[in-house]
């Protein structure tokens, strides 16, 4: 079978590689998934540039968490899946649900874990999830990170998202569309932020109520506070160097739902919360159970990932450049087959 394969130490798109591997077959307790489709994430760069979490992959490695397609073989013992279901693979292979906890396990896609562009995967059991019965193998795909983020976020934890309520989005990325999806089907008003004219005009045809150019608004945080009454909630995938901003923007007993590293200077003074009582919650992505919640939501809402671009196989290195670049919208997708 065909996959990509970054190599060793790989510090550029460069290191990675198109490769023939011996098709893996499931052992007890595992899952043969052909694979149909992938996306990508920011994190899926971090790792092709050696700057994911413990440097670069110290062994050749299959890139990313996110894919789905069919189940074309079980191991002996599995009991939950069969061949011809529709599934996808979980970003965290051992988080079945409940909090956070050190026994999440390997994630898909980076050092001792290889992801899923590849034609076909084995997975554990339990890293497995079906997938919404309402999506193409293409749309599910943009889900296993991205969407298990912006569900996390918005509905998971201690103050999850009610009717009425206002959200906070940063950008226009996987995370943030797919949050704005999400939260407008739960009722919410939402704000989006973006350094694009045009790309604000496509989350408004979305349903984004707000729009906030923050190359127009620099003190953005403020503006959503004073002028427009503040905000319940806040899906922070900037870092260090937004939080600030976002923390600004929150009203009484709001949260900042804290995710991403995409700007990472600098450091926020938390003391502001303590005067509207506000929380700083960290994110990262969530549980197989998260997963599952999110499938029956998009199921029961009619919800469509958003795709922006769409690469085959053979174009992959294409695909993490366009979404490298600042013409991306939402997810890129990488048909596998």
């Amino acid at each position: 079978m065909r996959a990509w394969q970054l190599a060793a130490g790989a510090t550029s798109i460069d290191d990675l590689h198109l490769v023939e591997r011996d098709q893996p077959a499931p052992g007890p307790g595992q899952v043969a998934i052909r694979v149909h489709a992938c996306s990508l994430n920011y994190r899926d760069q971090a790792v092709v540039l050696g700057r994911y979490l413990g440097g670069p992959v110290p062994n050749p490695t299959i890139p990313l968490s996110d894919g789905a397609g069919e189940v074309i073989a079980v191991g002996a013992g599995v009991t939950q899946f069969k061949p011809g279901d529709r599934v996808a693979g979980t970003f965290f292979q051992s988080w079945d649900d409940g909090s956070p906890n050190p026994a999440a396990g390997l994630a898909l896609g980076a050092a001792g874990a290889d992801g899923m562009l590849a034609e076909v995967v084995v997975l554990p059991e339990q890293g497995v999830v079906p997938v919404a019965k309402s999506l193409s193998y293409a749309e599910a795909a943009c889900l296993p990170c991205a969407g298990v983020t912006a569900w996390n976020a918005l509905f998971e934890g201690p103050r999850p998202v009610k009717p009425g309520e206002r959200v906070l989005l940063l950008g226009t990325g996987g995370v943030s569309i797919l949050a704005l999806q999400l939260a407008k089907a739960a009722g919410c008003e939402v704000i989006i932020t973006s350094s694009s004219d045009a790309k604000l005009e496509r989350a408004k045809a979305l349903g984004a109520d707000h729009l906030i150019n923050y190359r127009e608004i620099e003190d953005w945080g403020q503006h959503v506070s004073t002028t427009m009454g503040g905000v319940d909630k806040v899906v922070e995938v900037g870092g260090a160097g937004t939080v600030q901003q976002s923390m600004a923007a929150l009203r009484h007993n709001g949260e900042v739902a804290l995710i991403g590293v995409l700007n990472p200077v600098g450091g926020p003074n938390p003391s502001g919360l303590m005067f509207v009582g506000g929380t700083l919650r960290g994110i990262f992505v969530g549980s197989r159970g998260m997963a599952r919640r999110l499938a029956a939501a998009i199921d029961v809402n009619g919800i469509k990932p958003v795709i922006g671009a769409r690469y085959t196989f053979e174009d992959a290195k294409a695909a993490f450049a366009h979404g490298s670049g600042s013409e991306h919208f939402s997810k890129v997708v990488i048909d596998v087959r």
